[in-house]
């Protein structure tokens, strides 16, 4: 039975970490902005059947501030760096978003090497894998590294720039570092903080999208397995010193997801769409709409990828599209 401090824990990763991490028996302290949120977190394990008992703690902690890091750290065998914001619009300047991904990673990762943990995990994404060149027929994995310098979003280059400053903290300090890049996070909600990729469940579900949906592709990771992939990662010798992607399969087009949807859910899935958007009109549209411009930015790209590392060096063993697809729309429905 470990001590891991688990960062973020009202997120939607960070609660199905919490719960894998219970399961095995560990026990958890994780950092939230404010206490305020301890028991909305305690709500939601418990709607989840999980009653934690005396093995669950919360300590304050910023990741823009030092306050709290090194009482956060104190005495834990692991650190799950899991807290990792992600934007509800495109940032004013694109330092709103690299600089505190950059330097909270770094905060976290000194805190855990003046604390003597054994083994660090860090959540970071397959945009840090996958970008800035054109997909074409490449298959991407672990060995490729998305170009910061190249015309990406700065979210994507967030991820890029805080995942190699990770590494290299880890590399001239010898800290024992291991990381999960997760695609696209569905599963099971269990409040009302989710990843905003299930934004695009519910877009389909609640007919935001009846005009038509746009032509994306990606990969999808389920959530539970993505908590189970991070806790394989802190424990398995093998895992030290890797980066693991965390994908269910390949990448599918959003409209095979909706096709999901109106299948298995009948008249649920009433206000699913069946048109996509054309991508030069969604292009045509962000011109003068910034926020599209995300969402344009890859419109029609398709990424061929592969998970195959973390099944054969881990044994990990995600769910099906399906299963995961459904999941996440029934518990948005519930």
């Amino acid at each position: 039975m470990s001590t891991v401090l688990l960062t973020g824990g009202s997120g939607f990763l960070g609660l199905h970490t919490i719960i894998a991490l219970l399961a095995q028996g560990h026990v958890v302290r994780t950092t939230v902005r404010s206490l305020d949120r301890e028991p909305q977190v305690r709500a939601a394990l418990a709607g989840a059947g999980v009653d934690p008992g005396d093995r669950l703690a919360f300590i304050a902690a910023d990741l823009l501030a030092d306050d709290g890091w090194a009482e956060a750290a104190a005495g834990a065998d692991y650190v799950l760096h899991v807290a990792s914001p992600f934007p509800g619009g495109a940032p004013d300047h694109e330092d709103d978003l690299i600089v505190p991904a950059r330097d909270g990673t770094l905060r976290v990762l000194r805190a855990a090497k003046d604390a003597g943990v054994r083994r660090v995990v860090v959540t970071s994404s397959f945009a840090a894998v996958g970008y800035g060149r054109e997909p074409g027929d490449h298959v991407f994995t672990e060995a490729d590294w998305t170009d910061p310098e190249a015309d990406i979003g700065a979210y994507i280059r967030s991820k890029a720039i805080a995942e190699r400053a990770a590494w290299t903290f880890a590399q001239d300090e010898g800290l024992e570092l291991a990381v999960v890049n997760p695609t696209a996070i569905f599963g099971p909600v269990l409040n009302g903080d989710h990843s905003a990729s299930i934004g695009m469940i519910s877009g389909l579900l609640d007919g935001s999208m009846a005009g038509g949906m746009p032509r994306l592709a990606f990969a999808v990771v389920d959530v539970r397995d993505a908590a189970d992939l991070h806790v394989r990662a802190m424990t398995d010798p093998a895992a030290a010193g890797e980066r693991f992607i965390a994908a269910g399969g390949d990448g599918v087009w959003l409209a095979d997801i909706a096709r999901i949807l109106r299948e298995r859910l009948g008249d649920a899935a009433a206000n699913v769409p069946t048109a996509e958007i054309p991508v030069d009109v969604l292009r045509e549209a962000a011109k003068t709409n910034p926020a599209l411009d995300s969402i344009a930015r890859e419109a029609g790209n398709f990424r061929h990828l592969s998970a195959d590392k973390a099944r054969r060096v881990l044994g990990w063993r995600p769910r099906s599209l399906e299963e995961t697809v459904l999941a996440t729309a029934e518990s948005l429905r519930a």
